[in-house]
């Protein structure tokens, strides 16, 4: 594939000042007790709306919560987002009950300078990840341009990322910019050696990863659940372990392209096991060869810590997708805690992949100390292999 960045229409390009900005934002944030119980990715937004109000444009902000499948689900309206988004921005936020409609037009006539509009949850219209042209119309008609700033949608072919896009002139987001500039770093010129860590409950998710990684990078280091599931159809006991062994046949071709390419995949030496995943599990440090039928691996242990560590400090560039082990329980936790601290004391260039490790490593207080922590595991993923994203692709000349 051709250069990220290439032919990228860019927000700051715009000519936004009194113009209607209809701005695809990611607010699909963890609520609790009717508040955001973590506002990063409202936080990762504010650069755009910040640019966009200094010079004069009308924000009017599309974004999903959950999965309410087409229907309204009052637990999943935008209220308690359209709170939080007021306080971080310090600018009074609109929120609207609907996207489409006379309510929406009037608010939007009714603008002030300076203040922001929030449509209620797209995914409450089952036209929306249906992609329907007619809905994408609709939402275009509310403004003279498009601002796509939700990575974590771009691989997502629906109205409000791609389907507007045919109707208005489409544009990239500054957080869009951010995570592309830094993967291209990844896809285009790493430096080497790169190291890949793989991990996360599911190998099913991660073998397509896997298999395309092994043509850029030198080393991948798998742990967490996928290890179990290679581990065993490498022959290998593992106990009472969790295994997919309907991907034997695909882990077979991956390890075979991987000797062919002359890069190796590193798995664990060691596992924390116990019969049961809790916060006061008894756990058992032993070798990989060494679980019971009666006991499952839930961590690595600390000789693969360690043999994780010395690939991690020769490194030059790292991507981390998927934590080591079951790493929200307490017993379980050490393997994804010493990786990101290697991690963070490392000179390397880090991209973490979103969703639970990211969690872990903010968890771990060690956010600042990576060069990225993609808001968007499916879409980060889906650009390190080498594939085109309908949505990005929309945003260029």
């Amino acid at each position: 594939m051709g250069n990220l960045l290439d032919r990228l229409r860019r927000v700051q390009d715009a000519a936004v000042e009194g113009k209607r900005v209809v701005v695809r934002v990611d607010y699909n944030v963890p609520l609790a007790d009717g508040k955001v119980a973590d506002d990063s990715r409202i936080r990762a937004s504010l650069p755009t709306l910040e640019n966009i109000l200094e010079r004069g444009g009308a924000p009017i902000l599309l974004t999903h919560l959950g999965r309410p499948e087409g229907k309204v689900v009052p637990a999943l309206r935008l209220d308690p987002v359209a709170k939080r988004l007021e306080e971080l921005l310090g600018k009074t936020v609109r929120k609207l009950n609907t996207c489409v409609g006379d309510e929406v037009t009037q608010a939007i006539e009714e603008w002030e300078p300076g203040s922001v509009i929030l449509l209620e949850n797209v995914r409450f219209f089952p036209e929306e990840t249906a992609d329907e042209a007619g809905f994408a119309r609709k939402l275009a008609a509310l403004g003279d341009m498009f601002v796509n700033d939700a990575f974590a949608t771009l691989h997502r072919a629906h109205a409000s990322t791609l389907g507007i896009a045919d109707y208005l002139p489409a544009y990239a987001g500054l957080l869009v910019q951010k995570e592309i500039e830094a993967l291209a770093r990844l896809t285009d010129s790493p430096e080497h050696p790169y190291v890949a860590i793989i991990g996360g409950k599911k190998a099913r998710s991660k073998l397509g990863t896997l298999r395309d990684l092994v043509d850029q990078v030198d080393a991948i280091l798998i742990g967490g659940g996928v290890a179990f599931t290679f581990l065993r159809s490498l022959g290998q006991n593992v106990g009472g372990s969790i295994v997919d062994e309907s991907l034997f046949d695909e882990i077979l071709l991956v390890s075979q392209k991987a000797e062919e390419k002359g890069v190796p995949i590193v798995l664990p030496r060691d596992a924390v096991i116990a019969a049961e995943l809790s916060d006061t599990a008894e756990s058992l440090v032993v070798p990989i060869n060494g679980i019971p039928s009666d006991a499952m691996g839930l961590d690595i242990g600390p000789e693969t810590i360690a043999l994780f560590g010395e690939k991690i400090a020769t490194a030059k560039t790292i991507m981390w997708a998927g934590p080591m082990g079951a790493f929200e329980f307490a017993p379980f936790s050490a393997g994804t805690k010493e990786i990101g601290q290697a991690l963070a004391e490392s000179d390397a260039f880090t991209v973490v992949g979103g969703g639970e490790t990211g969690e872990a490593v903010k968890k771990l207080g060690l956010a600042e100390k990576m060069s990225l922590i993609s808001t968007g595991g499916g879409a980060c993923l889906a650009l390190l292999r080498g594939k085109a994203l309908p949505a990005l692709e929309a945003l260029r000349e």
